[in-house]
């Protein structure tokens, strides 16, 4: 097999080490086994061999222990209780709580279309007054990025009235990423001239020629500019910014921690 030549960008490296970088976490979930036997507690301790021995052949004849049966999880109701978290139906209908027309039409998503980049929606923590109340208002908080303005914008709603009770409003602050933003920064990179070692490291490992994220799994970080920052990326932190760690599907990770694309001004830079 070819190996993969180190003049492009991003030389293939260990999976171990960029998926460290990435803080890439795979989470294995494991369904619980059957329970115990029954304890009898001491009762029922003076069978007789002849009863013992009756068991044994009615087991015999029944055959080998039957598999368990994992029921379905029952169905998801529309409205929450307490702090359970939100359910479907809540998250859809506190995201177009939040979203008003005004902020609608005001405001642009990281593809630059009208409307804020949806970032969370969360179970907001009850008021110190209510702490102990059974009875109090469930709240979600909402939080989307403005690319127009580079703002970020979280919107706190009261499930049980509907209403919209606080709106912030800051600059300079940037949560973590979306699937969606990291998507995009994955085709600003393709499309760029300095995607052109991704693009050439990926046809040395498959063949094939790279022309769209959905060929790769995708990590991000946010990235903010300090005191060694190149002049292009000054605005890093301020601006929506971010690193990709990128892997082949089914294959290697590709080096590519020196470019960074921001996605405010929906260009790609070099660090380093």
């Amino acid at each position: 097999m070819r190996t993969i030549v180190h003049r492009h960008l991003g030389k293939v490296v260990a999976g171990a080490a960029i998926a460290v970088a990435g803080t890439a976490v795979m989470v294995g979930i494991t369904l619980p086994g059957s329970a115990g036997a029954d304890d009898s507690g001491g009762q029922g301790t003076g069978r007789t061999a002849q009863a013992a021995g009756q068991a044994g052949e009615q087991g015999q004849g029944q055959g080998a222990v039957q598999p368990g049966v994992v029921e379905q999880a029952p169905a998801e109701g529309d409205k929450g209780k307490g702090r359970d978290p939100l359910t479907d139906d809540e998250t859809e209908r506190v995201e177009k709580l939040a979203l008003d027309r005004q902020l609608l039409r005001s405001s642009e998503n990281v593809e630059g279309e009208k409307g804020p980049q949806r970032i969370t929606v969360d179970l907001s923590e009850p008021e110190a007054s209510e702490l102990d109340d059974p009875n109090a208002p469930r709240r979600a908080e909402v939080s989307f990025y403005d690319y127009k303005d580079d703002s970020l914008v979280t919107r706190t709603v009261n499930l049980d009235t509907g209403k919209v009770e606080s709106t912030d409003t800051q600059h300079g602050v940037q949560p973590p990423l979306s699937r969606a933003e990291t998507v995009e920064a994955a085709q600003l990179l393709i499309a760029d001239r300095l995607g052109a070692g991704l693009k050439a490291d990926y046809k040395d490992a498959t063949g094939k020629e790279l022309t769209t994220p959905d060929q790769l799994m995708l990590n991000s970080m946010v990235f903010r500019a300090n005191s060694g920052t190149p002049a292009a990326l000054a605005d890093c932190g301020e601006h929506r910014c971010l690193r990709l760690f990128v892997k082949i599907k089914n294959g290697s990770w590709i080096d590519s921690r020196d470019l960074v694309v921001d996605l405010s001004a929906r260009k790609v830079a070099k660090v380093g």
